[in-house]
């Protein structure tokens, strides 16, 4: 039979991979950890990832480094087992200064955070989890 065969060309498609969706946290010049995300350079919304044109005005976006430093807005403790994480372990919604709001690992910690903590980016755990400590 002649026709469209829709199997054979899925099977014969080269795969594509798909970019890492996790945002990127390296150090900078000076040796302090930042999250890379972008801006929007018509009305400065700070974004994590970096999508054709802002969310909030469809301006146009630019690169931008965000951190190290934010602000506890909510946090949580994990008490059940997941694959590849050993509970307990705390989670935080963090307002970098001047950028996002992220969620993070509190790195040291198995017990809740107090809102309005400060806390400090750190370079990223070996699974690629955003990672917080706490300022003292």
């Amino acid at each position: 039979m002649l026709g469209y065969d829709a199997t054979t060309e899925f099977r014969e498609r080269p795969m594509t991979t798909l970019p890492d969706p996790r945002p990127a946290v390296a150090p900078d010049d000076t040796g302090v950890t930042r999250l890379h995300g972008a801006r929007c350079t018509s009305c400065g919304h700070p974004l994590l990832v970096h999508p054709p044109r802002c969310a909030r005005c469809l301006g146009p976006l630019a690169p931008a480094r965000f951190g190290p430093a934010g602000t506890v807005w909510s946090s949580t403790v994990v008490r059940i087992g997941v694959p590849g994480r050993t509970p307990p372990y705390t989670l935080a919604y963090v307002d970098l200064v001047d950028g996002p709001r992220i969620l993070a690992h509190v790195a040291g910690h198995t017990e809740r955070v107090a809102v309005g903590t400060a806390v400090r980016l750190v370079p990223s755990s070996p699974e690629g989890d955003l990672v917080v400590e706490v300022v003292a």
